[in-house]
């Protein structure tokens, strides 16, 4: 999938990037064609760590770091 990123939490990431690539949600991801695939992934210990590290990841700097860590 080229161009294109995903930021998102969850606590089972093989299951949500198999929905993802099954279309099971009718969102962001369903829209575009081809396989999605995990280029990066964090772990933290609750779950409003990982909301906070996710609404960072969509700002402006997170997605300054998003780019650097994605292959090319």
């Amino acid at each position: 999938m080229a161009n294109k990123y995903y930021v998102g939490q969850t606590e089972d990431v093989d299951r949500r990037l198999n929905q993802h690539n099954n279309h099971t949600f009718k969102t962001y991801t369903s829209r575009f064609p081809g396989e999605w695939k995990l280029i990066h992934q964090e772990s933290v210990t609750t779950r409003s760590e990982a909301l906070k590290r996710e609404k960072g990841l969509k700002s402006g700097n997170g997605r300054e770091f998003i780019k650097t860590i994605i292959p090319t």
